[in-house]
């Protein structure tokens, strides 16, 4: 049986890891223009129904050339659907596509790309994610890791193929993860980032821990096990959130990140614009063969 991409377990470090992933991209505004900030852009809605304007509801540069997660599940869910009848076809009525994975951690490519915000959370949680989340994404995983229907994996490979040559899979463009990848590295050693983590460094040598860069103290080995949320795991997250917001991490490292995305851009525009179109085309074809 087919497993979308994912890691059966989330730990304090996969925070740190979604960064370069590609598992969470947001929807970005359309058109040609390139996204700098959340200005313009729905606002996530709290369970208060208040607006938030934190790094969920930010938008990089790169975002333009990635496929949204709303056209993530198109072309997936399209794709399910051509495999699904075809080994109905070939007479395994017992085979189901993996089911899809909930969300787990940043909801968003900038959500947790830059370490943890959200202070309740932090409290509750410490590094790790909301623990229904987790829950929930575990039961997933089981789920989808058992075939019951007796397919001949030839069978299963021929189907694939097919649904190849009608709907192609998702695929992030090598450029445009190396591009947000890259970005991410550079923006640690731009002027402005550097000085705002010596200060939250200061900040939290001041609460009494020792850590020189925020990613430290979320990559922390002693918070490492995913099943063990202690109260000093607790503590070191809500020193960290609040020395983040005084210092105003996050919008230092993103407008860093962004000033490095649009270079990087303008540098391999015709080659971004190719990737664009062809995600649309791809798109495209999953609407089609959906309706």
């Amino acid at each position: 049986m087919r497993l979308r991409v994912g890691l059966p377990l989330v730990s304090a470090a996969a925070v740190g890891a979604v960064v370069l992933g590609v598992t969470f991209v947001n929807s970005g505004p359309s058109g040609d223009g390139v996204p700098v900030s959340a200005a313009g852009q729905p606002k996530p809605i709290s369970e208060k129904g208040q607006a938030e304007d934190g790094p969920a509801a930010w938008h990089l540069p790169i975002e333009a050339y990635m496929p949204s997660k709303a056209e993530v599940r198109l072309i997936a869910g399209t794709r399910d659907n051509v495999i699904d009848q075809c080994m109905k076809s070939a007479g395994y009525d017992a085979w189901t596509p993996a089911p899809d994975l909930p969300e787990v951690g940043g909801k968003t490519l900038v959500d947790w790309r830059y370490g943890i915000h959200d202070p309740a959370l932090a409290a509750a949680r410490g590094y790790k994610p909301a623990a229904e989340e987790q829950t929930a994404y575990d039961q997933a995983i089981g789920k989808g890791a058992v075939d019951e229907s007796g397919a001949d994996p030839s069978v299963l490979k021929g189907c694939v193929q097919q649904a190849d040559g009608t709907v192609p899979a998702s695929q992030q463009a090598p450029l445009a993860q190396q591009i947000s990848s890259e970005s991410f590295k550079e923006s640690m050693k731009a002027p402005a980032v550097v000085g705002v983590f010596a200060k939250w460094s200061a900040c939290m040598a001041d609460k009494g821990y020792a850590y020189q860069k925020p990613m430290d103290a979320n990559d922390d080995v002693r918070f490492a096990d995913p099943h063990r949320v202690t109260a000093e795991e607790k503590d070191t997250a809500k020193a960290d959130v609040a020395c983040r917001e005084k210092n105003h991490v996050e919008k230092t490292w993103f407008d860093a990140e962004v000033a490095l995305q649009k270079t990087a851009i303008k540098a391999h525009q015709k080659a971004l614009n190719e990737v664009k179109a062809a995600n649309k085309s791809a798109v495209a074809k999953a609407a089609s063969v959906a309706k």
